[in-house]
């Protein structure tokens, strides 16, 4: 809002600093300041109230270290998250951003499926909660809505090289590029390329999968396209959920992806580093930054209630809409394979719970008796059980996160 009231003031007057907010970087910054007032000052606000509504966390006894002192404390936090992301977006970044759009139905979305889950668990008693297939019914039907508007929306194209007879379809007007000696034409075009490192240009396209049907294969790109966004939504909205399971792993986790994906948002958006990196370039991308940087001011903000000891709990509210944020941010700026790198800690997380599962099963089928891979799952539950202090467990996969941000960054000059 304040975007659009300061592009239309610095039309028509001429006051000093007017045309600060044209800079992407300059609103990002004002995103995570005002994101951060909101989660720490009026937090404590929110905290209180849940307090007062006696919206606490119900425990079950599993053995581990400190555990039970955890009995009452407020939940539901991720309301904090939500408000510290939207109301920055609302106010600093371009309402008319196909790409910011879709975070902000992303955001609410997954909030309130995660919202509904809470309530029941909290409000009806249900330490069940929302049943499974409802959720899942959530996160596939979110990304439905993401495949089928990045698959059609005529405003969201990539820049490709195309001949010089310009063969390309439904493209815009090509531009002529020097490169050294050499000169080449680009031209915005519908795509369902993305970037994937080790492979020839860091390039795949979704097409190729189907290239074994014979010509015409294109036309059903549509289909394998969205079936891997559903996979990755409903992939990282749980990985991010089961991460929240001690106090500050998922919050800490998701600030540092949030600022990597916020980093790549941003040289995807602008021609010249993309063009220099050699990856995709997506015009108006980069405009997803802005909602980056609120989305980390309100992940940092929240972890200054929410680490050891905690005083708030994000609950499902925050860790579904985290786990759909990170997911779809990824997939809008093509980066959705870059996600077991960068994701690894909810990767493992998930794994860990699968895997554990599923050989309880098998075991238990074969020999009549389930046997375990890890003590407890998911992962971090093993390492409590094992005798680890919970914040040193955190701090122990920040660090793990913070070099797989690396990695994924340093991927990017890798073909």
């Amino acid at each position: 809002m304040l975007y659009h009231l300061f592009e239309y003031l610095s039309a028509h007057y001429e006051f000093p600093g007017l045309r600060l907010f044209q800079y992407i970087t300059f609103r990002t910054s004002l995103a995570i300041i005002i994101s951060l007032i909101i989660t720490t000052v009026y937090g404590r606000r929110i905290i209180n109230y849940l307090h007062k509504k006696q919206v606490g966390e119900t425990v079950r006894n599993l053995g581990l270290e400190g555990q039970m002192q955890k009995q009452g404390t407020p939940t539901m936090g991720g309301i904090m998250i939500l408000l510290g992301i939207l109301i920055p977006t609302l106010l600093l970044a371009n309402l008319t951003n196909v790409y910011v759009l879709l975070m902000i139905v992303t955001t609410v979305w997954m909030g309130a499926v995660g919202f509904v889950d809470d309530y029941i668990k909290v409000f009806k008693k249900n330490k069940e909660g929302l049943a499974g297939r409802f959720k899942i019914v959530g996160q596939v039907g979110l990304a439905l809505i993401i495949g089928w508007t990045m698959y059609f929306n005529p405003n969201i194209v990539v820049r490709q090289t195309v001949d010089e007879s310009g063969a390309t379809k439904n493209a815009t007007p090509m531009v002529l590029r020097q490169k050294g000696e050499k000169f080449y034409y680009t031209q915005d075009v519908k795509s369902t390329i993305t970037n994937i490192p080790f492979y020839k240009n860091n390039e795949f396209d979704y097409a190729k999968v189907l290239k074994f049907i014979g010509p015409g294969y294109e036309k059903y790109a549509v289909f394998i396209f969205i079936l891997f966004v559903v996979f990755i939504v409903t992939a990282v909205s749980n990985g991010a959920n089961i991460t929240d399971g001690i106090d500050g792993l998922a919050t800490g986790t998701s600030a540092i992806i949030g600022i990597t994906l916020g980093l790549l948002a941003y040289v995807s958006g602008n021609t010249v580093i993309a063009d220099y990196l050699n990856i995709i370039y997506i015009p108006n991308s980069g405009e997803l930054m802005i909602f980056a940087g609120a989305f980390v001011g309100a992940c940092v903000g929240f972890l200054w209630y929410n680490s050891y000891p905690a005083q708030v709990f994000m609950g499902d509210t925050g860790s579904l809409a985290i786990g759909g944020i990170i997911a779809a941010l990824a997939i809008m700026i093509r980066k959705e394979l870059l996600i077991p790198i960068l994701c690894g800690v909810f990767v493992i997380e998930l794994m860990s719970v699968m895997i554990q599962v599923s050989y309880f099963k098998y075991t238990k089928k074969r020999f009549g008796e389930g046997r375990r891979v890890f003590l407890m799952s998911p992962l971090h539950h093993h390492y409590q059980k094992k005798g680890y202090h919970e914040a040193k467990i955190v701090t122990r996969f920040w660090i793990i996160s913070i070099l797989l941000a690396i990695i994924t960054i340093i991927t990017l000059k890798l073909r």
